[in-house]
């Protein structure tokens, strides 16, 4: 029983392994808003093409990534859902566990938003009443592979070029890839600036899809 034990725990280990990379979780992120092409996540992440398929490789060695090849192409997915639940839980954990993150948090985001975040049911309820605009800020090509129901695409990078164009009087929530993905704080920031009600949705768009909330896919609406 001892060297089954040993064999079941090395393998353990290899998840382990392929998550003490902080590259690696930033891939993981980004591939459980859509499936990428390694291209396509060098330029997100800024890494070589070499790295970025070595971390591939070993996230892959670990099955928790799927390939496709799609003529010279090669295009990653996470490899179930649970994958990014295991993500999620290790941030939670790594919240409730490590100092060290709430003095990140408070040091690099909260001095852009130090409130809290609205809830999903409280979104949903505030969304029936029709007293909020949402917007995805994310890149074009994760809102179009899905995002939640109703939300305008408006990417950090055209936010301020398109402010006028979000509807006034209304509280506008802002919501990105997931809890501490910067994009959303970056948007309430501005927003605030220009003298709109602004928040920020609890979590990103994968737990908004995780909880069984309405989404959208497809054009951008």
């Amino acid at each position: 029983m001892g060297k089954a034990k040993e064999m079941l725990f090395a393998q353990f280990a290899l998840i382990g392994k392929a998550l003490s990379s902080p590259k690696r979780l930033e891939l993981l992120e980004l591939l459980s808003q859509r499936e990428h092409s390694v291209e396509a996540l060098v330029e997100k992440t800024g890494l070589s093409v070499a790295n970025t398929s070595r971390h591939l490789q070993i996230l892959r060695d670990a099955h928790l990534v799927e390939a496709r090849k799609e003529g010279l192409y090669v295009h990653y997915r996470l490899a179930h859902p649970d994958v990014y639940e295991l993500f999620r839980m290790l941030g939670m954990l790594a919240a409730r566990q490590l100092a060290e993150v709430d003095r990140i948090v408070e040091l690099y985001l909260s001095s852009l938003d130090h409130f809290d975040p609205i809830s999903r049911d409280e979104l949903m309820a505030k969304a029936a009443e029709g007293t909020v605009v949402v917007l995805d800020v994310r890149p074009p090509d994760e809102y179009g592979s899905g995002h939640i129901s109703g939300a305008i695409s408006v990417p950090i990078p055209e936010l301020e070029r398109q402010l006028s164009t979000i509807p006034e009087g209304k509280t506008i929530v802002a919501y990105c890839r997931s809890q501490y993905c910067i994009l959303s704080y970056e948007a309430v920031s501005i927003l605030r600036r220009r003298g709109r009600r602004a928040l920020r949705l609890e979590g990103g768009f994968p737990d908004w899809k995780a909880a069984g909330m309405p989404v959208g896919k497809g054009d951008l609406e």
